[in-house]
C-alpha cells in the first residue's frame, strides 16, 4: 500500500520535469507535438505528493503503444488507458512512484482541464494556499489511505476545475 506523502514544493521538480522530457521526446521523436508539466508539482508554491505529472500531445494515441519498450527501458511502466478512454499512462518508480505519463491527443478535453487547473491555480494563489492545506489536512488524516485522500480532495477539485475552464476559457477569447 502506498502511503501519502505530501511535501512542501521543491524547486527542482521543474528541471525534473525538464531532463525526463527530454528522455519521453527522444524517444517519442516526431510524434511528440507538446509536453506539459501538469499537476501539482508544476504549481510553484504548492505542496504536493513529490510525483512530476507530465502530459505529452500527441496527433494519433493508437501510435504510442509501439514505443512501451523504449519507455519500460528508462524505467516506466506501461498502464494502457487506466481508466480514461483516449490515453495511454505510464507510471515510473513503482510503490515509490516518482514521474506520470498521460499522453493524450491534441485537441482532448483531458488537455484543457489540466492546463485550466494548473493555470488558474498559479493566477490565484490563495486557491493554490486553500488546496494545500487540505492535502496537507488529508494527508495527516489519512497516510495509509491513498483512496481516502484521493475522495477528499474530490470535491475541491471538481468546483475549482469548473471555476478554472470557464477562467481559462475567458482569458483565451480575443
Amino acid at each position: 500500500m502506498r502511503k501519502v506523502e505530501v511535501v512542501i514544493y521543491d524547486a527542482l521538480w521543474p528541471v525534473q520535469f525538464d531532463i525526463e522530457a527530454g528522455k519521453i521526446q527522444r524517444i517519442f521523436g516526431d510524434e511528440i507535438i507538446d509536453i506539459h508539466h501538469i499537476g501539482s508539482t508544476s504549481v510553484e508554491g504548492l505542496y504536493a505528493k513529490p510525483v512530476i505529472d507530465m502530459m505529452p500531445v500527441v496527433e494519433d494515441v493508437s501510435r504510442v503503444d509501439q514505443f512501451d519498450s523504449e519507455m519500460k527501458a528508462i524505467g516506466y511502466g506501461a498502464k494502457g488507458e487506466f481508466g480514461i478512454t483516449g490515453r495511454r499512462f505510464f507510471q515510473k518508480g513503482g510503490e515509490n512512484r516518482t514521474h506520470h505519463v498521460h499522453i493524450i491527443e491534441a485537441g482532448s478535453t483531458h488537455l484543457e482541464r489540466h492546463l485550466a487547473f494548473r493555470d488558474y491555480l498559479r493566477a490565484h494563489p490563495d486557491k493554490a494556499a486553500s488546496y494545500s492545506r487540505l492535502k496537507l489536512d488529508l494527508a495527516a488524516r489519512f497516510p495509509d489511505d491513498i483512496a481516502a485522500y484521493i475522495e477528499g480532495k474530490h470535491r475541491f477539485v471538481q468546483e475549482t476545475e469548473q471555476k478554472a475552464l470557464a477562467w481559462y476559457r475567458e482569458k483565451s477569447i480575443p
